[in-house]
């Protein structure tokens, strides 16, 4: 979800009375469109936190605090590195020429701005992983719009009331989501049951359909380096799935093609979406469908028994 049409009509206020603001915002936005670099950024660098292929964690509660106050300073580096902001003189970057320090919050309205902020353009920057939603804005800090604070950094945050001098370029939009932090408790309490990773990762892929599965799920639940190799068929998920009428798509164009033609999530970079099909024979049958090895398949419904998934081309395998 963009920003609504209340947050548009404060930004422009905003951006009309600040030329600074207005230009930096304008640069992010011709940077990023439509917010999708910048969720990934914030989706990896959670990801990065949890460190699932080692730890085996899904869930930002499992995090140290140490880990949790580290956040703020890889959330910075990732979007500079995403974005190859320059060095700004003294704040965090410079962003068409302006300085911008970067400020990020696990809590809404959480940003700590330091002394040495004030008077400067701010980045202030969400991400919830429970509620799947994101935001950043830009905002020009006041003295007088923050709270008092009793840190020994001197540390403030900004008052609620004044929450409306934030310009977002983004708000309330839909973070990438975790799969494992958002399936049901049932589901994988049997995905963790099994006792390897090929066993947890089929069991994922069999009960989690038409939804995207990223990568980093299949390494925190495989726990290994080749843990691609647990996806493909060939001994992998596809190859044990397949009995059951379980294909599962990838980010090739010839999977992307699949999913569009079934009319389910189609996955993006690095992502997985499965689903069981069943043979279409009926063509009074409406259902959306692709052709594969010369027949058509549908996604199966709970009438319909599973059969052997056809074969996938040869070279996306």
């Amino acid at each position: 979800m963009d920003i609504s049409a209340a947050d548009n009509i404060a930004a422009s206020a905003l951006l009309h009375e600040d030329p600074e603001l207005a230009v930096v915002y304008e640069h992010l936005r011709v940077l990023d469109p439509t917010g999708q670099r910048f969720a990934a950024v914030l989706r990896d660098t959670i990801d990065q936190l949890l460190n699932g292929e080692i730890t085996g964690r899904y869930d930002w509660k499992t995090l140290f605090k140490t880990e949790k106050t580290h956040a703020g300073t890889l959330v910075e580096i990732n979007l500079q590195r995403e974005f190859k902001f320059a060095d700004g003189e003294s704040m965090d970057y410079c962003i068409a020429g302006v300085d911008v320090d970067c400020k990020y919050s696990q809590q809404f309205g959480g940003w700590m701005i330091p002394p040495e902020a004030m008077g400067h353009i701010c980045l202030l920057v969400w991400a919830d992983d429970y509620k799947t939603c994101w935001s950043a804005g830009l905002m020009r800090i006041q003295r007088e719009w923050l709270n008092g604070g009793n840190n020994r950094d001197l540390k403030l945050t900004v008052k609620a009331e004044h929450r409306d001098k934030i310009a977002w370029l983004w708000r309330d939009t839909e973070l990438p989501e975790n799969v494992l932090l958002h399936m049901s408790p049932v589901d994988r309490e049997a995905v963790y049951a099994q006792s390897s990773g090929q066993a947890r990762l089929n069991e994922l892929f069999r009960r989690v359909q038409k939804r995207r599965i990223s990568r980093n799920v299949v390494r925190t639940l495989a726990q290994q380096k080749d843990y691609m190799k647990r996806v493909r068929g060939n001994g992998g998920a596809r190859s044990a799935l397949r009995e059951e009428g379980v294909i599962i798509m990838g980010d090739y164009e010839s999977h992307k093609q699949i999913a569009v033609q079934l009319a389910i999530p189609v996955p993006l970079e690095g992502e997985f979406v499965s689903v069981r099909v069943t043979r279409v024979s009926n063509p009074q049958d409406i259902r959306p469908s692709t052709a594969l090895d010369g027949e058509r398949w549908a996604c199966a419904t709970s009438a319909d028994l599973p059969e052997r998934a056809p074969s996938l081309p040869t070279h996306v395998r």
